[in-house]
This record gives C-alpha cells, structure tokens and sequence, in this order.
C-alpha cells in the first residue's frame, strides 16, 4: 500500500516510522548490462555469466550502484509525494552493501523517515533506505538518502 503525502507537513510525523516495503523487482542481465553501458563498468562479475559462474559468488551480481539507483524507481511504490512543485534527490549521508545481489533474484525496498527539516518553501527528508534480496539474511544495500520537496 502506498503512503500518500498531500502536505510537506505530514513528513514532520512521520519522524521514527517504517513506512513499508515496495514490490520485488527482478533484477535481470540485460539490466545489469545496460548499467554497465551506461557506466563503463564492464567487470566480468557483472556482464559475463559464463565466467562469473566459476566466480566467488556462483554468478553473475548486479553493481553496488545499479542496486543504489534502483531506490527512486522503488521509493514511489511505497509513499508518493503530491501538491508540491518539486522534488530532488540531495544526495547520500551513508551507503553500505552488505551482500551481492546476484542476477536473476529479486529485492525490494523498505522506507522509514529518520529525520525532516524545514527549509524554505518545503522540507528536506532524510529516509533510511533497505533494499533486500528475497530470501536473502543480509540487506544488498542499506542508505541514508535525503530527498528535498519543494511546495
């Protein structure tokens, strides 16, 4: 279920709340390729299946950042920001990836709001981000990432 924000000034009780969780998302290799076109990040780990099978991880695993980047396709499935004019992605506080996402499984993104502030004409949301790989014990990556919505 969505959380719908209709005023920037819901963000202020949201403060310590797990929002929920998106959908799972398959990450694939034509995905993962693209990414590495994109980057020019082209480690066999990444885009040669056959190689990374004999590999540490058994496979193929998608790059730390494409897992990252995932966040603002996902965020969107779990709360949608209305009535306001703009919004940005500030940047990172801290990102971690503690295990690999291997291709061909699925993750999903969890939310909670960590901390808001005021700014002028809006607020800046500082929202814990966990993206989990199904049936996996550790997250893939686990963000602080701070997002800016303008009214």
């Amino acid at each position: 279920m969505t959380v719908v924000i209709d005023d920037l000034a819901m963000f202020d009780s949201m403060v310590g709340t797990h929002l929920g969780y998106s959908d799972y998302k398959l990450v694939d290799q034509p995905s993962v390729d693209l990414f590495a076109d994109a980057t020019d990040d082209h480690q066999w780990i990444h885009v040669d299946p056959v190689r990374a099978a004999k590999g540490p991880f058994g496979g193929p695993i998608a790059h730390g950042y494409f897992t990252l980047s995932l966040i603002p396709a996902l965020i969107h499935q779990v709360f949608l920001v209305e009535k306001m004019s703009m919004g940005v992605n500030y940047g990172c506080n801290k990102v971690r990836f503690p295990s690999p996402v291997l291709v061909g499984s699925r993750i999903r993104l969890g939310i909670g709001i960590a901390e808001v502030t005021t700014l002028e004409g809006g607020v800046q949301v500082v929202i814990d981000a966990t993206l989990e790989v199904e049936g996996a014990p550790k997250p893939a990556c686990v963000a602080q990432v701070v997002y800016r919505y303008y009214s």
